[in-house]
């Protein structure tokens, strides 16, 4: 590993340059370059979080504004953490911010996850029978948010990845339907892609608002952007 030399006035960050390992594909070298040159990895690193992820999370609150004082949050797929070290911070689940109500935060994944601070975690498959009864009773009651940033093991083929993560993302959908409160809110990850229409539309018929974002932190070469369901409509997917 070299680094790039700076001269002249002033100071820049140096750029990592990765030199190809025997054995290493080439694919593999550019990944760890844009890791290593990442500043939200960067920014991960010295803020305490578990990964780049975390930012994208912050991003999309900042904007909508989900993750309030008292919440209570269901991060499904949340390996390594870094949602759910959000969600801690911003719903006051650690009750640090003195006069603000205490919010929850329960993540669940199918591998066991290090233990996050002021979280519950457990190892769950959320698309189990009584899964959602399992989570309710852990949580003593409904969700105020449910939020997923989980993608379907890659198969190299980009049609069939993108139908996996969107099928993935129906299903995440469906647990919401069953946990949340009404007014309540969903948030996932989706894929670019062109089968989004039938997850926009039971969104539609479920929430009162329903956008599609890219936040800054999403690599701007990836596929990926995040639905965001507002105003959960209740069991009878109609307004009162």
């Amino acid at each position: 590993m070299t680094q790039k030399n700076t001269s002249g006035r002033g100071q820049r960050d140096l750029k990592v340059k990765v030199k190809t390992a025997r054995g290493r594909k080439l694919s593999s070298t550019r990944w760890l370059q844009r890791q290593l040159n990442d500043p939200y990895v960067k920014r991960a690193r010295a803020e305490g979080y578990r990964g780049r992820a975390a930012f994208k999370i912050l991003e999309l609150d900042d904007q909508f504004r989900f993750l309030v004082p008292g919440a209570r949050i269901v991060d499904l797929g949340c390996a390594p953490g870094g949602w759910s070290q959000v969600a801690v911070q911003r719903v006051n689940a650690l009750g640090e911010k003195k006069g603000k109500s205490i919010g929850t935060v329960l993540g669940v994944d199918l591998q066991e996850v290090e233990p996050i601070a002021g979280a519950q975690t457990y190892q769950l498959d959320f698309m189990a029978d009584d899964a959602d009864l399992q989570v309710k009773e852990w949580l003593g009651g409904m969700a105020d948010v449910v939020m997923s940033d989980m993608a379907a093991a890659s198969s190299g083929h980009k049609q069939t990845d993108h139908l996996r993560i969107m099928a993935l993302c129906e299903t995440a959908a469906y647990f919401a339907f069953d946990v949340l409160e009404q007014g309540g809110t969903f948030v996932a990850k989706v894929l670019a892609g062109g089968a989004e229409g039938d997850l926009q539309k039971l969104l539609k018929q479920n929430f009162k608002k329903v956008m599609h974002v890219k936040p800054p932190a999403s690599r701007s070469d990836s596929s990926e952007k995040f639905v965001v369901a507002l105003g959960y409509r209740g069991q009878s997917g109609e307004d009162e």
